[in-house]
């Protein structure tokens, strides 16, 4: 792991396989830890150079106040386009991973030239609050329950990953690996200031970021091969939302994990890599 500047800003960065391989890049969502390690381990073993990435206010990438960002979305998906130009390689394989798929659909738009093929994974095409009509919002039974919980002490490390693994028996995914996810990442957030921790763990900087204006019209311009993956048992972002962005991304291929919810899990990694192979 290591940070790069780019776009007048530091990301932090890890990277694997060939560095003259085709690149590439995982957009954090919001940490790069969002992304499996088996996956990227997958993917470099398939030829491919592969980077992960923090987005601004979380892991190596420069942090300010997450509570008050002083950047759009617009501005990380510019981030991206940034961090291809200097990392070579591109045009660039771009995914994106929840609130991280958001910046890359936006990148994809407003950066065509920095980008080869585009996954988009347990994501949906409107920015956090209020969905469109004809898009199933976040499960409510499941947003009380995981809402209801006390917050924990954030810098408390083990308070922290154990936080994160009721909160993953609710949304139907791991614990176990939620716990040890969560873990890392509280050792890589740049101090224990509990804004800057909660930030890190939850992606709450989303909820206060400027996403306008609206993207999802402008899906069908996307004109590079494009793969949704999307868990049929995510409850955060239902299944319909991804099947929403298939519809209107030209000639994308859908790939609904039938036992996936939110995270990816590590008995689909090897489907969802091979998919992203044969994308590009």
């Amino acid at each position: 792991m290591t940070t790069v500047r780019a776009n007048e800003i530091a990301l932090g960065v890890e990277s694997f396989g060939d560095e003259d391989a085709p690149l590439v890049l995982l957009a954090g969502g919001t940490t790069m830890l969002s992304w499996p390690d088996a996956l990227c381990e997958r993917l470099a073993a398939g030829g491919r150079r592969v980077v992960r990435d923090d987005l601004r206010d979380s892991g190596e990438s420069t942090t300010t106040d997450p509570e008050a960002p002083a950047y759009t979305l617009r501005d990380l998906a510019a981030d991206a386009a940034a961090l291809v130009d200097v990392l070579g390689g591109g045009p660039a394989h771009l995914a994106g991973i929840g609130v991280g798929g958001m910046v890359a659909q936006v990148a994809a738009l407003d950066h065509p030239g920095a980008f080869s093929a585009l996954t988009l994974v347990g994501t949906r095409a409107v920015a956090p609050g209020p969905t469109d009509a004809d898009l199933p919002g976040h499960d409510q039974a499941t947003m009380r329950r995981l809402f209801a919980r006390p917050v924990p002490d954030w810098t408390d490390r083990e308070a922290v990953a154990e936080f994160a693994a009721a909160g993953a028996e609710i949304l139907g995914d791991d614990p176990v690996a939620a716990r040890a996810v969560a873990a890392r990442i509280w050792d890589r957030t740049p101090g224990a200031a509990p804004p800057v921790q909660r930030a890190n763990q939850l992606g709450v900087v989303f909820s206060r970021l400027d996403c306008g204006p609206r993207w999802r019209d402008r899906l069908s311009e996307i004109a590079v091969p494009a793969l949704v993956v999307h868990g049929r048992r995510n409850r955060f972002f239902p299944v319909g939302n991804g099947e929403a962005i298939a519809r209107e991304i030209p000639g994308v291929r859908l790939l609904v994990l039938d036992e996936a919810a939110t995270a990816l899990p590590d008995a689909a990694v090897a489907e969802v890599a091979e998919a992203m192979l044969t994308l590009g």
